[in-house]
């Protein structure tokens, strides 16, 4: 085996990053095991001070910042992640287990998310209020303005270690606001590469704060700091319920897990519709909390649709994510591919079959489909995030909606027919924060609002709705009575 060379970084506070006299951690390949990177553990006195530091920066540099200086910070962040992509795409592939051609992806995206906060950066705005509306109002002038809110707290999952990370921090730096960014601990190498990104591009020190270490020992306290004005955070649901808790009074969005419910109706195109759950089922092998997972399929289709997609899912190739030619990688960790491969034989004991798949090597578990599922089972019933997709037949739409809906979550479902009436009439009775129609669920443009219902979370991400999420609205009046305007 190739030895690689140890990335050690530590918690980036003011500029400076701390790497001694603190507890270690290290950042494993999930393929190969292979340790490579070593990282500091920051300490809740280093929460404090992070918080402190991002508070102080804001009232003296951020809060006063024009927006075309913002924005000029952000487009020069995105040129430099451009040109650097490959060094990212590598780092994904190493500490995420991420294969290339997904990598690059996830950069792409990752340079558009800096755009759009860039453009978002100068448009953000307020508007003239019609004082005379109100009996009394005649000589007044009134008009809002937005505001930052100060520091944000930004905790991310594993999954996306890039794009999602910067899903919070653009936004926010484009709004007036600093940051202090938790990174999940087991992938926290790609957020010390973003950091020297901003730090090039001119953010100014403090800005930007880095705490490494686990969220069970740090979350706590940067959620609770009376200065944190505002908690985003991705990841799991007991946690994000619990972070929402603690929060308090602050602002918080949740972006938490699903169960994706994704429905072919008989009259859908099915070479279409099995390429679409091929990339939605299995891309970063289900890592993501709106992959395909249950599919439910028109009982007249059914066979036919089975046949195919177990046919299209052999075709996949599994190995090591920095060869060119991998579609499948590993997951995160051995353990959590031990526990999706559980999650299989149980739905097995319980009378489900495996179509294809259903075993595991390592990290690596083989793309599954399963069919005679019961709504009981956790393959069906809670988040499996691994790849793993249960057929379930139907046969009216009545039925399926009830189904689909017969879940704790509501992210965002995928629905293909050739009968627009009927895809809006689904888009209507579906209870997820967003349906696709003739798409699948997995499909997210970094433009767009994003986020769940029930206990998929509460607000949304997209550039936009997550720059007004981290402003204030702020009213200014002016008493014009005898003077001349």
């Amino acid at each position: 085996m190739k030895t690689v060379e140890v990335i050690v970084c530590g918690s980036i506070i003011a500029g400076k990053e701390i790497v001694s006299d603190r507890k270690e951690l290290s950042v494993t390949n999930p393929f190969t095991n292979e340790i490579i990177g070593q990282i500091f553990c920051a300490t809740e006195e280093d929460v404090q001070e992070a918080v402190e530091i991002a508070d102080q920066v804001y009232h003296s540099t951020m809060k006063q910042m024009p927006a075309y200086e913002r924005s000029r910070i952000l487009r020069v962040a995105a040129d430099l992640l451009e040109s650097r992509g490959e060094e990212f795409v590598r780092l994904l592939a190493m500490e995420a287990g991420k294969p290339v051609r997904e990598g690059r992806v996830e950069v792409k995206r990752a340079v558009q998310v800096l755009r759009f906060a860039s453009e978002g950066a100068k448009q953000i705005k307020g508007e003239q209020i019609p004082m005379d509306n109100a009996i009394g109002g005649e000589h007044q002038i009134g008009f809002s303005k937005r505001v930052p809110l100060g520091v944000v707290a930004a905790i991310t999952p594993f999954n996306f270690p890039l794009n999602l990370a910067l899903h919070k921090i653009a936004p926010a730096i484009a709004a007036g606001n600093t940051v202090v960014l938790k990174p999940a601990e087991k992938t926290p190498l790609t957020a010390g590469l973003v950091y020297k990104i901003f730090q090039e591009a001119g953010l100014p020190e403090g800005a930007f704060n880095i705490i490494m270490g686990p969220g069970s020992e740090l979350g706590e306290a940067l959620v609770t700091h009376k200065l944190v004005k505002k908690v985003t955070f991705t990841g799991s649901g007991p946690v994000g319920w619990q972070i929402k808790n603690l929060a308090y009074r602050k602002k918080v969005t949740l972006e938490l897990g699903s169960n994706a419910p994704n429905i072919i109706f008989d009259d859908a195109d099915l070479e279409s519709a099995v390429s679409s759950i091929v990339r939605g089922g299995y891309t970063f092998a289900g890592q993501a909390c709106v992959s395909v997972q249950r599919l439910y399929v028109q009982r007249g289709i059914y066979d036919s649709l089975a046949e195919q997609l177990v046919a299209a899912v052999k075709t996949l190739t599994p190995g090591d994510p920095l060869d060119e030619a991998t579609m499948i990688g590993p997951m995160i960790t051995e353990e959590a591919a031990i526990r999706a491969e559980a999650w299989v034989q149980e739905a097995v004991d319980q009378g489900a079959d495996i179509l294809c798949g259903g075993k595991r090597e390592g990290a690596m578990v083989k793309p599954t489909i399963l069919a005679n599922v019961q709504p009981s089972m956790k393959v069906v019933c809670a988040e499996v995030f691994a790849p793993i997709v249960s057929l379930i037949p139907f046969d009216s739409e009545e039925e399926v909606i009830r189904a689909a809906n017969d879940s704790e979550y509501g992210l965002q479902a995928g629905v293909f027919t050739n009968d627009i009436n009927r895809g809006f009439r689904m888009a209507d009775c579906l209870e997820t924060g967003g349906v696709w129609i003739n798409e699948v669920s997995v499909l997210r443009y970094d433009h767009m609002p994003y986020g769940g219902v029930k206990s998929s979370g509460i607000g949304k991400e997209g550039i936009q709705y997550a720059i007004e999420d981290m402003t204030d609205i702020k009213f200014i009046g002016i008493n014009v009575r005898g003077r001349t305007i």
